[in-house]
């Protein structure tokens, strides 16, 4: 594991650019990790990100479906927001490793 400065902020990241600990993540973080991604982010993402920390933190699966049906963004919007690889972009600025779903 590698430590990362982010938003003046050291935290601990793994060989993909994924936080270790989902603590150590803040809004700051959030902007410089989608800044290396080429994402501006909106309140609309934040809300995206808001929803995929929480419901990981409880310990659920998440899945490009499930982020669709959260009634958030549906998956149009949600690859509109994250572009390329949503799930694994949005995981990566929400401070969450990396999904199981994801390769």
């Amino acid at each position: 594991m590698a430590e990362k400065m982010y938003a003046g902020k050291s935290v601990s990241v793994t060989d993909e650019g994924y936080l270790t600990d989902p603590t150590q993540w803040t809004r700051e973080v959030a902007i410089a990790i989608a800044k290396e991604e080429g994402i501006e982010l909106t309140d609309k993402h934040f809300a995206v990100l808001e929803y995929i920390r929480e419901k990981t933190l409880k310990g659920e699966a998440l899945t490009i479906r499930s982020i669709g049906k959260s009634g958030i963004v549906d998956t149009k919007d949600f690859y509109q927001l994250f572009p390329g690889a949503p799930l694994k972009k949005a995981s990566r600025i929400a401070g969450i490793p990396k999904p199981t779903s994801c390769v």
